[in-house]
């Protein structure tokens, strides 16, 4: 049998590649992005007691109405915004089930969509699977700023979607105020759809506000939002998120959906409903991981690991380029084997595999988990 691959250039996800090196090799796991504590026991007995209940079946496809109606309630006390958790809230497997649903849903073959690199690794691939063609952004470390005007070069006739990713993944930067409305003013004359991904929106740092898309009315209009569970809630096994778009786009998001996973798992939906009800659970999340930001940056000093800033999400990108001019891969295969704490390569987000020296940290661990780390980066480089 002759197979035609609809994606020939992507292998094994190197989150999986680095994760089983760091089992292998009896590493410290600061690779892939999850966390070794748990997640809430209330919100686990929650689940237990709704599973006893009965609650095992299918869910509605769009969600359990009173989830809905409880992320409503969030993002009105969050942003201000009033949406229609019935026509306007969509339930997930997770958040990349969303991103992939969205593009599955709202972009055709010979469309082309901007992704900001270094990105996500899965948001290529859905625009491939699609027929889509992916133009990528380069950002430059050490700031990874956006040069809205040089953005405007690769807008074309053809530019269906821009996707944004805040607190960004593997940089760990978020969009300013300046950000957003400078994208309002490059979309505003368009027919083009803006996919935000906002994950991370709990995990920004040191006074600055989450910049929603959800925020600017005139975004808000041509936006899917999509969010996490997982990420918020520390269990990002359960694969729960939802996206929230105005009504014309998540019909057509819906209809990509229902054939695809359907419906949620019920039992967790129901769960997360009550522990939505009380919004310390999530509003005291940037200054939980910010805590263990600065941690994390105390156990490396005086190593030769250079960070630089980490404004939002879990991550802390360092230069390594003081210890070896490696690659990113192979300092980080070095670094599992060698020094028993594995990272991810930072060229692996981009698309042409630029390589500036740099790689990702994962700081959603126990203290204890990230003072070992630190004490074993410490000494790497010093003869």
């Amino acid at each position: 049998m002759i197979v035609s691959s609809k994606l020939p250039g992507v292998g094994t996800t190197i989150f999986t590649v680095m994760s089983a090196l760091a089992q292998e090799h009896g590493a410290i796991n600061l690779a892939q992005g999850f966390p070794d504590f748990p997640s809430s026991q209330r919100l686990n007995e929650l689940v237990a007691h709704y599973m006893r209940q009965g609650y095992n079946q299918y869910a509605p496809m769009a969600g359990v109405p009173i989830l809905r109606q409880r992320i409503a309630e969030k993002v009105d006390g969050l942003y201000g915004v009033k949406i229609d958790p019935d026509q306007e809230i969509t339930i997930t497997a997770g958040a990349t089930e969303g991103i992939f649903t969205a593009i599955g849903a709202l972009v055709s073959p010979g469309d082309e969509v901007i992704v900001f690199e270094p990105a996500y690794d899965s948001y290529r691939p859905s625009i491939e699977l699609f027929g889509g063609i992916t133009k990528s952004f380069e950002l430059s470390a050490p700031d990874y700023t956006i040069d809205w005007d040089r953005l405007m070069r690769l807008i074309s006739m053809k530019t269906r979607m821009i996707i944004i990713n805040t607190p960004q993944n593997p940089i760990g930067k978020i969009l300013k105020p300046a950000d957003m409305q400078a994208l309002e003013k490059l979309v505003s004359s368009s027919d083009i759809i803006i996919l935000s991904d906002e994950v991370y929106e709990h995990m920004v740092y040191d006074g600055h506000e989450h910049q929603s898309i959800l925020r600017y009315p005139a975004l808000r209009d041509r936006a899917v939002a999509v969010y996490s569970f997982g990420k918020t809630f520390h269990n990002t096994g359960w694969r729960i998120g939802y996206c929230i778009a105005p009504p014309a786009l998540t019909a057509e998001f819906r209809k990509v959906h229902q054939f695809n996973v359907f419906s949620i798992n019920t039992p967790m939906q129901y769960a997360l409903a009550d522990f939505l009800e009380d919004p310390h659970e999530y509003l005291g999340l940037g200054t939980f991981f910010t805590h263990k930001r600065d941690f994390f940056l105390d156990a490396i000093e005086g190593s030769l690991f250079r960070p630089l800033l980490s404004e939002g999400s879990y991550f802390q990108l360092c230069d390594y380029s003081q210890i070896s001019t490696e690659s990113d891969v192979d300092f980080c295969r070095r670094l599992t084997i060698d020094h028993k704490v594995a990272a991810i390569p930072v060229s692996v987000f981009f698309h042409g595999r630029r390589d500036e020296k740099i790689i990702r940290f994962c700081f959603a661990k126990k203290e204890e988990t990230l003072e070992l780390a630190g004490e074993r980066l410490r000494g790497i480089g010093k003869g």
